[in-house]
């Protein structure tokens, strides 16, 4: 048995706990959390730590196949940029793939990460997921702007969804974005996921070349898809919608449902996805530190939590990102949006992010019988219960 305290306990699904008591089996399974108003000196064995005990940190979105371009990306280049260096510099070694995965694997896991919805296109990363203590959701994702190439991605896609799933691996079959998959490879997606049940994830409204590329068929992803990738897109129309409101009807809404980014996500687009899901099984997945790198946007947060959406974190790819830490992209989130409370911001980084890759029933707070693993933060403000730009994280469980 192991007790641990600290100045204060957040619990993930409730209120912070003043000098509270957090009792776990040795293998870190909760047993109980006490509240100790009158302190510890009756208690023996505790281990107090000055700081916030959280359970584990959830990063619902991730490209680990992207860890060997870290530093390799301009930064602040919009998506156009972004995407045409992305391109230019995929020609690294398999080593080297599977080493720099190792290594982010490795880091993620140090800075209290205990579960990751990782995007892949490939197998490549099956190896490292298989010998991590991480829990993985992957994220298959497909490509196919070409309505004559929908068959042939969907069955690579469905080629690697399998051989993670033959490792009992949880995996599922998700399009990359509303303008990089046809009409009817989104049928194919929409069946599969129906029948799966499986979760689904989609890069949505990442950049204003996506709205764009929508309303007029013109800027920076027009251009990258005819000069990049030597498509043929006459037969793309512009649209009278955004592209969110073009393909929710892909997405079934008795599905989860995972957009990520939502940088320039308006409240006409969140009124028109509250009116076809419901809100228990949709989540908002924020990158903002990526999205600072390729866009210097954030996205409107406020419009989010105005309309009681579901908000979780991830931290993108190494190829946009310093680093795959969610404590940094809450310590963003705080900074720019400083009225938000610390017990929110744990929420969306721990129990909404459980919820969001249906792995609840053992993460995301600490609740009796869970194993959410137990992290410590501390340099914070205390007094005002704030993250600070100096705040750090141990992983204690």
């Amino acid at each position: 048995m192991r007790k641990i305290a600290a100045t204060y306990i957040f619990p993930g699904n409730g209120k912070p706990v003043k000098n509270g008591i957090l009792v776990l089996e040795d293998d870190g399974t909760v047993i109980d959390l006490i509240e100790k108003a009158d302190g510890f000196g009756d208690e023996a064995g505790v281990e107090f730590y000055s700081g916030i005990l959280v359970p584990g940190f959830v990063n619902t979105h991730c490209h680990l196949e992207l860890s060997h371009l870290h530093q390799k990306i301009d930064e602040k280049t919009g998506i156009g940029g972004f995407i045409g260096q992305i391109n230019r510099l995929r020609n690294a070694t398999e080593n080297e793939i599977q080493q720099s995965m190792h290594t982010a694997d490795k880091r993620m896991w140090a800075a209290g990460t205990v579960a990751v919805g990782d995007i892949s296109n490939t197998t490549l990363s099956l190896p490292v997921k298989l010998k991590s203590r991480i829990q993985y959701h992957t994220f298959v994702e497909t490509f196919g702007f070409q309505p004559s190439r929908a068959d042939r991605a969907f069955d690579i896609a469905e080629t690697v969804k399998n051989e993670f799933s033959n490792q009992q691996l949880p995996a599922s079959i998700v399009p990359h974005s509303p303008y990089s998959v046809s009409e009817p490879l989104f049928r194919k997606i929409e069946t599969e996921a129906r029948r799966e049940k499986g979760i689904l994830s989609i890069h949505n409204q990442e950049s204003e070349g996506e709205t764009q590329f929508y309303r007029e068929a013109t800027g920076p992803i027009a251009d990258h898809l005819q000069h990049n990738l030597g498509l043929d897109i006459s037969h793309w129309k512009a649209r009278t919608k955004s592209s969110l409101q073009s393909i929710l009807d892909y997405l079934p809404s008795e599905n989860c449902l995972l957009l990520v980014h939502n940088t320039f996500t308006s409240e006409e687009d969140v009124q028109t996805l509250l009116a076809g899901r419901k809100a228990e099984n949709t989540f908002l997945v924020l990158c903002p530190n990526s999205n600072l790198y390729i866009e210097n946007a954030l996205p409107p947060v406020e419009i989010f939590r105005k309309n009681e959406l579901n908000i979780c974190f991830g931290t993108d790819s190494l190829a946009s990102n310093h680093q795959l830490s969610v404590l940094e992209e809450m310590i963003t989130i705080q900074e720019n949006f400083p009225d938000i409370a610390l017990q929110e911001l744990i929420n969306w980084a721990c129990l909404n992010g459980a919820r969001a890759l249906q792995m609840e029933d053992q993460l995301g707070s600490f609740e009796r019988g869970k194993k959410p693993g137990v992290n410590l933060i501390a340099t914070l403000d205390l007094k005002r219960l704030k993250l600070t730009s100096k705040s750090r994280v141990k992983k204690l469980v």
